[in-house]
């Protein structure tokens, strides 16, 4: 059974989305429910220390599939879901639009929002509502724009769109996966090498700009924008063979006399990389660890 895992930016739970979420036995049998199958998930707005809501995204973002259940070593009443195949959204899809709910349950009867429903951290959904947020998440990508807040979802007369199915086997294509994870990577960085600022673009309108997985495909590294860095075609190469890396802090490394030092002048001037606006596209710490631990010369 498809299914809805709320996470956060900065959660309160031991989530790293891409690979394992954290919940207490109170959603166990939910979780259970979509072993095998895929979730989508979604970031509810974040709650500031003063009581007061702000920022988050209030929308689906990703998807991934559950491909099993095990206890909390630590924490006897909880659980991770482990997770595979984990891939961002081109677009990030509100709860609502249009002024139609893509989950059913979250729509009372008389056409406000069910608070009870919406605070539940994990919820089963039919494969109808999972098929309209992702269409409407890849729309696009795929050249689909015309149909977003027009897609069938929860509540909708329409029967889902004979595109959506495709949409739902693509997931594991490795040529539709790389697309959506290079869109999403680049966007979440303008287009401009992090490690050195350049934005260069053709007369075509294509940017220079590629995507890098920090923690490689080979090495189980996922397609996630917290995975990912925009470089140019040389630094690209340079970053995949372990010639620079980034520290925690951001700060960009450099393996000691293996360059020469017309390639290091390439580099950003204070050594530090450019990041996202957005916190939730900034690189994550774990990846950027396994980079320097596992592929860094320096």
């Amino acid at each position: 059974m498809k299914g809805v895992f709320l996470t956060k930016v900065e959660p309160a739970y031991d989530d790293l989305p891409e690979q394992r979420y954290h919940f207490p036995r109170t959603y166990l049998r939910q979780a259970e429910a979509t072993v095998g199958d895929w979730i989508v998930y979604y970031e509810p707005r974040r709650m500031e220390a003063s009581g007061s809501k702000s920022g988050g995204r209030q929308a689906y973002f990703a998807a991934a599939k559950v491909i099993g259940i095990r206890r909390d070593p630590g924490r006897d009443d909880h659980f991770y879901a482990d997770v595979a195949d984990f891939i961002e959204f081109d677009r990030a899809v509100p709860f609502r639009e249009a002024g139609r709910y893509y989950e059913a349950a979250l729509q009372r009867e008389d056409g406000g929002t069910s608070k009870g429903a919406f605070g539940r951290a994990v919820r089963n959904m039919p494969v109808r509502e999972f098929d309209a947020i992702l269409t409407a998440g890849f729309a696009p990508l795929v050249g689909l724009q015309e149909h977003v807040g027009q897609a069938p979802a929860a509540g909708f007369d329409e029967e889902p769109a004979t595109f959506e199915r495709p949409m739902v086997e693509r997931l594991t294509v490795r040529p539709f996966r790389d697309a959506a994870f290079a869109a999403s990577v680049k966007r979440a960085y303008s287009d401009t090498c992090a490690l050195t600022g350049l934005k260069i673009v053709n007369g075509g309108g294509r940017t220079e700009a590629q995507a890098a997985h920090i923690r490689p495909v080979a090495d189980d590294g996922p397609d996630s924008v917290r995975n990912g860095l925009a470089l140019s075609a040389t630094i690209h190469w340079m970053f995949d063979r372990g010639l620079v890396s980034v520290d925690d802090d951001l700060a960009i490394l450099v393996a000691a006399d293996r360059l020469p030092d017309a390639a290091t002048r390439l580099l950003l001037p204070d050594r530090r990389m450019i990041a996202p606006s957005r916190p939730e596209w900034r690189p994550h710490a774990q990846f950027l660890r396994y980079h320097r631990d596992r592929v860094f010369k320096g």
